[in-house]
């Protein structure tokens, strides 16, 4: 049956072609349905034809695909056209369906518009075509009412203010029917934006309409439409115009055709949509009491100065900014806020990062600025966090980069697209400091556009999006639509989504933490839009810029890869992203790249590329194409308990306790370790004792110039015997002890004593990372090897820094003289009784020689033997004492002699044997394996475990022992 056969009585039918929500119609209802009540219509209506370039742009995965649900006002509908819809169509529904193209029905519209006395508008075309379409109406359609025409240039259609100059001089011709004729998708655009302001009842999406009502395109033979070959037609007489359209994007959208189709009974799709958006809107201005009647750029009655919100009231947007070394970039940004504050309820939190405090003090100038000190650079993404925490009750967060600033009406422009359209989250058009648009707008990443970009970059701006990550298309930044992503530099994202979505990921530290945040919205059901009309500039000045930042970008671009596409798409992309920099290595900064990136063993050594300790993944064996992005795979079980570092925003009080450090002839890195303790210092609730063990240089002449350190000096070697010489005169608790040469961030003391303060865990550690730079290569590859391990990994020994709470110590007793204290520290407490915290690591400087390595591990390897010793002695106390750690107190008693801190030790390990850790370990060591280079590293580490067992001979005095470390790291 044909569809003119078919009953007038099944007309209208509703299906999805291709995302795309069309409404199938008989020829002779057509234009009934656009025309009909047209002089009563309250709302425009736009009419649009649905062929495979209308899916490809606003079908499902197009690039526009949620903006025209979104328009304000404008009702929308979509008519069948082009063979391969209509064959679809037949599919879904098992019946066929008569294709209304726009030029098949501009005849009978006109027809219908000159006995109804409708005057008719014409937008678009050539001015020469507009002259010849003028000529032919007046000799054909001399009754035909013509209110105008507009043959407006591409940048004026661009320019909303020129738009809607457009858009008024149309509506003061009185138009009721606008012919719009400027092409997909610009037509469709044009109308969602500035249809409303046109005044006109109807406006027709009829592309190239009036080339073919001037006659100056001939339409294509009947029996070459009839055959659904009038694209092959079209393309021949305009191969230049059309050959991307036919050829490249047109296979593409019949895929999504053919994937994303479906009938419904009735066309509610959109509708559903509009009412999510509605209901989105009405729930964003009534959540949040500063939300309440106020409408964005009206003008705050309090706002006269534009001040911002103090700490503690509602506010519409919380702006939250990080940053490092900001003191000459910060003040334009302020000033451009103040002038955003007059009209939107803003407060400022600022997260520095610096190492300094030049930062704080160009901020002192703001007092109703929230500043504080991270207590380290915890990178972008930690910052962010911080602030974060610190930012209290918005309707949204806007995270801006300390060099960016906004254009009048930036803020306002995206808090409305927000509000509007229900989204996750707002970006806005990014400038450069010239004023020249940025293409700031992103795709999701995948292998196939990591080649794309290796292989031209920023050439062949307009290749198909499923080759490019980056969008060139200068047509994607004149309209609001959705994106995958965008960079960070400036961010709007609703209070709602922020929480759904929780922290950004620290790990990747700067670089890709946008990407990977904007995957997080996405996921959990939130779009991304994109907001033309809100302009911010970006200097690009506070980002900084070195080689080893281009480096942990193309590091950063594989990690994210290996987290959210992992196996063969991780290992092309990443292969691309090699290929990228070896094809630049002319360039110094790509050559660095390349280097780094050919080493995985060098991520580490990157800008803070880890806020983790262990990257075991990240060199898959010392290949870059491979493994899993941050140390353990996801389905993998760590022991013990695993924590994110907490940071303290200035002003906060300061967690209670003491810090422990042991020191022997110190003198030439003391003064480094006591510096990241001075914000400890400062609080005064923290304190700092230097047991200075038969020192012979200057090393308690430098502690003691550090106000509130207390330093014991002591006669007699032996770091046992400085910690417990300071346990005896420390008053505080919990307690870190910390080795003489770590460098330890002050975020990381902050978040340990606050951690063990709570008093759900007996003992624990900061994150650390190893810096092998100077290492032997053998070194090198033992720690390579270590850091792979899963029971390393959850071992409190290895970080020079570990921490107690009273109760813990208890059972630990009193430090053993003829062990490594740290890794007997370990054997102390099960993972149910110690916390690994995440965060800002602290850097330890392992051994740099073989030898000295060896000699490490043979005061390390004597832990357990003392251990056990002491642990054999009172083992019935195993049984008796449950798995609390109360309950192991009460039952040995609170002395603190060796065999009470021993029974506990017993009761706290559970029944595991003295081959069960070195079982675990080789295990470890075996899983750690995943191509040649990684078993290269695990043989080394074998090797280096067995000497280190072999105990030396006795041929040393009995005290030759006591203080026992490694000279090489601190040379």
């Amino acid at each position: 049956m044909s569809a003119e056969a078919l009953p007038r009585a099944e007309f209208p039918a509703h299906v999805t072609l291709g995302g795309t929500d069309v409404t199938l119609l008989a020829a002779e209802d057509a234009v009934d349905a656009v025309l009909g009540g047209c002089r009563e219509r309250t709302a425009p209506l736009a009419v649009v034809s649905a062929n495979l370039d209308h899916v490809y742009h606003f079908g499902a995965g197009g690039r526009w695909e949620r903006s025209l649900r979104m328009a304000d006002g404008v009702e929308w509908l979509t008519l069948l056209d082009g063979a391969p819809l209509a064959v679809q169509a037949q599919r879904v529904t098992g019946r066929p369906w008569p294709r209304l193209a726009g030029s098949d029905l501009i005849g009978p519209i006109l027809d219908r518009a000159e006995a109804d006395g409708l005057s008719i508008g014409f937008l678009g075309g050539s001015p020469d075509a507009q002259v010849l379409l003028r000529g032919r109406l007046a000799e054909r359609r001399p009754q035909l009412r013509v209110a105008g025409f507009w043959s407006p240039s591409r940048g004026e259609l661009e320019d909303p203010a020129m738009s809607a100059v457009v858009a008024g001089s149309i509506a003061a011709a009185s138009t009721d029917v606008l012919v719009v004729g400027l092409g997909k998708p610009r037509q469709e655009l044009w109308i969602a934006e500035h249809g409303r302001r046109t005044g006109a009842r109807v406006l027709l999406a009829f592309g190239a309409v009036v080339d073919f009502l001037a006659e100056r395109i001939q339409r294509a033979p009947a029996w070459v439409s009839g055959h659904g070959l009038e694209w092959a037609w079209r393309l021949a007489l305009e191969p230049a115009r059309l050959s991307e359209r036919y050829l490249v994007q047109g296979p593409e959208a019949y895929v999504r055709l053919r994937r994303y189709s479906a009938s419904s009974s009735r066309g509610d799709v959109a509708l559903s949509a509009a009412a999510r958006a509605a209901a989105a809107r009405a729930s964003a201005r009534m959540a949040h009491p500063a939300g309440r009647g106020l409408s964005p750029s009206a003008p705050r009655p309090d706002a006269a100065e534009g001040g911002f919100a103090e700490s503690g009231e509602p506010v519409d947007v919380a702006v939250l900014v990080a940053t490092y070394n900001s003191a000459d970039a910060i003040g334009p940004l302020l000033a451009s806020l103040r002038e955003a504050a007059r009209s939107v309820r803003l407060r400022v939190v600022v997260a520095d990062n610096s190492p300094d405090r030049h930062t704080l003090d160009a901020l002192a100038a703001y007092p109703d600025v929230v500043a504080f000190r991270t207590g380290g650079n915890l990178g972008y993404a930690g910052a962010i966090n911080a602030a974060t925490a610190a930012a209290g009750a918005a309707e949204a967060f806007l995270i801006l980069n300390p060099d960016t600033q906004l254009l009048p009406g930036a803020v306002d422009a995206m808090l409305a697209r927000l509000r509007a359209s229900g989204a996750g989250a707002v970006v806005p058009l990014m400038l450069t400091d010239d004023g020249a648009r940025f293409p700031s707008l992103r795709r999701e990443p995948s292998a196939v556009r990591a080649w794309g970009d290796a292989l031209f970059g920023a050439h062949l701006p307009r290749r198909p999006q499923w080759i490019a990550e980056t969008d060139y298309d200068a047509e994607s930044y004149a309209h609001a639509h959705t994106v995958d992503w965008a960079t960070g530099a400036a961010l709007m994202v609703s209070a709602e989504a922020a929480r759904d979505a929780g922290p950004w990921d620290e790990r990747f530290f700067m670089y890709s933490e946008e990407t990977d945040y904007c995957r997080a919205l996405r996921e959990r059901g939130y779009d991304v839009w994109f907001e033309p009309a809100a302009k911010v500039m970006h200097s690009g000045a506070g980002s900084g810029s070195s080689h080893d930042l281009a480096a942990l970008m193309a590091v950063n671009k594989i990690r994210y890869m290996r987290k959210h596409h992992p196996g063969a798409p991780a290992a092309l992309a990443s292969a691309a992203v090699v290929a990228r920099e070896a094809i630049r290595v002319r360039d110094a900064e790509h050559r660095h790249a390349l280097a780094v990136l050919m080493r995985p063993g060098r991520w580490d050594a990157l800008p803070h590329a880890s806020g983790h300790a262990t990257h075991p993944a990240d060199d898959d064996g010392g290949s870059p194409f491979g493994g899993s992005p941050f140390g353990a795979s996801d389905g993998e079980a760590v022991p013990g308990a695993l924590a994110k570092g907490a940071t303290h925003p200035e002003g906060a009080m300061h967690p209670e306790g003491s810090i422990v450090i042991p020191a022997h002839n110190e003198a030439d890195v003391i003064a480094r370790t006591l510096e990241g303790l001075r914000p400890a210092l400062e609080s005064g609730r923290v304190e700092v004792i230097v047991a200075c063990n038969a020192c012979t240089d200057r090393t308690a002449e430098i502690a003691a110039r550090f106000p509130g350190v207390r330093v014991l000096e002591l006669p007699e070697p032996g770091k046992a015997r400085a910690l417990n010489a300071a346990d005896a005169v420390a008053t505080r608790w919990p307690r870190v002890y910390l080795d003489a040469d770590i460098e330890i961030p002050p975020a990381a003391v902050a978040a340990i004593l606050e951690e063990l303060g709570r008093g759900r865990f007996l003992a624990g550690r900061p994150d650390f990372r190893y810096d092998t730079s100077g290492c032997d290569p053998l070194v090198a590859a033992y720690y390579r090897a270590r850091v792979r391990i899963p029971s390393n990994r959850a071992a409190l020994w290895g970080a020079g820094c570990y921490a107690m709470t009273e109760e813990g110590h208890r059972l630990l007793g009193v430090f053993p003289e003829d062990a490594a204290d740290d890794f007997y520290v370990d054997t102390v407490f099960s993972p149910g009784h110690r916390i690994l915290l995440g965060g800002e690591p602290v850097v330890v400087r392992p051994p740099r020689t073989a030898s000295s390595l060896v000699h490490t591990l043979h005061r390390v390897y004597r832990a357990p033997a003392s251990a056990g010793a002491a642990g054999s002695a009172v083992g019935a106390a195993t049984s008796a004492v449950g798995s609390s750690p109360g309950a192991a107190t009460s039952a040995v008693g609170s002395s603190p002699g060796a065999g009470a801190g021993a029974a506990s030790r017993a009761a706290l390990r559970g029944p595991a044997g003295p081959g069960t850790a070195p079982m675990r370990t080789l295990a470890g060591l075996a899983a750690s394996v995943r191509g040649p280079l990684s078993a290269l590293d695990a043989a080394v580490y074998a090797s280096f475990a067995l000497a280190g067992r072999r105990q030396p001979g006795r041929a040393h005095s009995a005290h030759g022992h006591l203080w026992e470390r490694d000279e090489s790291s601190r040379r």
